[in-house]
């Protein structure tokens, strides 16, 4: 079998794999951000921190949409920029969601998470720190470290904003979180179909305070 072949054979393949995992979800139409909420900036500066509780309620659609929007949305539509920044603006960065459902890609630009694959995958994340298994939604920051030469790699820092980004709209919402780098990177990487040059960088478990 020709080379192209056998990369389109693989390829197709993979896809339909793809399809089959996450056959059962569908994706979310999320609500449009709400601008007017969060308070104060400078009090979501004194209210943020990191929190391990979280009440076991489900995240409202809103709320959710707002969180997702605030960690890495579209804010400038005209030129398709966001609400974090990146070096160069090269968005390098990608933002999932892991839900007790599956897990889902944040497509910015349309506003919608993508099921990506069906099954509670929180665990995986957790590892050994089960608290974040108990949240009821896990935001996952992925950074495309091809993007960068590695003398000069910005997409750990990139990371870093959309952290922060989540961290305040928490503080300023009721919500908790904390940021981790604890979580199983090699089965997350399958779980989400990443190429080799992606790695997750990142985990927010984030729920209403306890």
């Amino acid at each position: 079998m020709r080379p192209i072949a056998v990369f389109l054979t693989c390829f197709f393949s993979g896809m339909m794999l793809a399809g089959c995992q996450a056959q059962g979800l569908k994706p979310i139409e999320l609500l449009e951000p709400t601008a007017e909420r969060g308070g104060n900036l400078m009090q979501a500066f004194q209210q943020r921190e990191s929190l391990r509780v979280y009440s076991d309620q489900e995240l409202a659609l809103q709320d959710l949409s707002d969180l997702v929007w605030a960690a890495n949305g579209q804010n400038r539509a005209e030129t398709g920029k966001l609400t974090a920044p990146t070096a160069q603006n090269k968005q390098e960065i990608t933002l999932y969601v892991f839900t007790p459902q599956g897990a889902y890609l944040y497509d910015a630009k349309a506003h919608v998470l993508q099921p990506v694959a069906e099954g509670d995958f929180r665990a995986d994340l957790a590892g050994p720190q089960d608290f974040a298994a108990k949240a009821p939604v896990n935001l996952v920051i992925v950074g495309d470290f091809s993007v960068f030469p590695p003398e000069r790699n910005w997409a750990m820092t990139d990371a870093g904003y959309v952290s922060q980004n989540i961290y305040l709209f928490c503080a300023g919402n009721n919500m908790a979180t904390v940021a981790r780098g604890t979580m199983d990177k090699a089965k997350i990487k399958e779980v989400l179909k990443l190429r080799p040059e992606q790695e997750p960088i990142l985990n927010h478990p984030v729920g209403y305070k306890k």
